[in-house]
């Protein structure tokens, strides 16, 4: 029988999270693993088989957890193209005036379809572009959104948009000037009416 784990797992794996987001997977050492997670080597292996054991597990609570949080706080499905524009602007204001970026993005760029990131890569883009794309056919039926705009092909332009900004953050761009950007691609979207 093995022994219960004495440890907080979603601690850990938030831990590990950040160094991933950080450092990259292949920069984070075992060391930094360990300095992130609280736990010493032997635990890591014991508990997740490995150095990508852990990276599986951390991008698979990155994934439901962050994403999946973030999506749940700013775009429920009630706040309509307010709330995808706010999930937008979300990412111009990380914890802390952070700008390790996003490991879907970090990873998809690093690994590219390495079979140690993409399956997380994928399920992540798939989240964001279901979100988008529900969001944008919500809001064609409820007439805010602009009349010829293409709900599956704007919610291919978030995506790349999204994606784009996580970059351009983490690279230390101007942030009230992508609010900007965010807040006209938003306008541009939205059916305005005469009154």
């Amino acid at each position: 029988m093995s022994r219960p784990r004495s440890y907080n797992e979603s601690s850990v794996l938030k831990g590990a999270m950040h160094a991933f987001r950080r450092d990259g997977y292949q920069r984070a050492s075992i060391r930094d693993l360990e300095d992130a997670t609280g736990l010493k080597a032997g635990s890591i292996y014991n508990s997740f088989g490995d150095k990508a054991g852990l990276f599986d597990a951390a991008f698979e609570h990155y994934n439901q957890v962050v994403l999946g949080g973030r999506i749940d706080r700013f775009a429920p499905a009630t706040a309509g193209l307010a709330g995808l524009r706010d999930l937008f602007t979300s990412l111009m204001h990380e914890p802390n005036g952070e700008s390790h970026g996003c490991l879907i993005t970090n990873s998809a760029v690093e690994l590219g379809r390495s079979e140690d990131a993409y399956r997380h890569v994928h399920t992540g883009l798939d989240m964001l572009f279901k979100v988008f794309a529900e969001r944008l056919v919500a809001a064609r039926h409820d007439g805010s959104l602009r009349a010829d705009i293409d709900p599956v092909l704007a919610a291919t332009k978030l995506l790349a948009l999204y994606q784009g900004l996580l970059v351009l953050v983490r690279a230390g761009q101007d942030k009230p000037a992508l609010e900007r950007l965010v807040a006209a691609e938003f306008h541009e979207l939205e059916a305005h009416y005469d009154i």
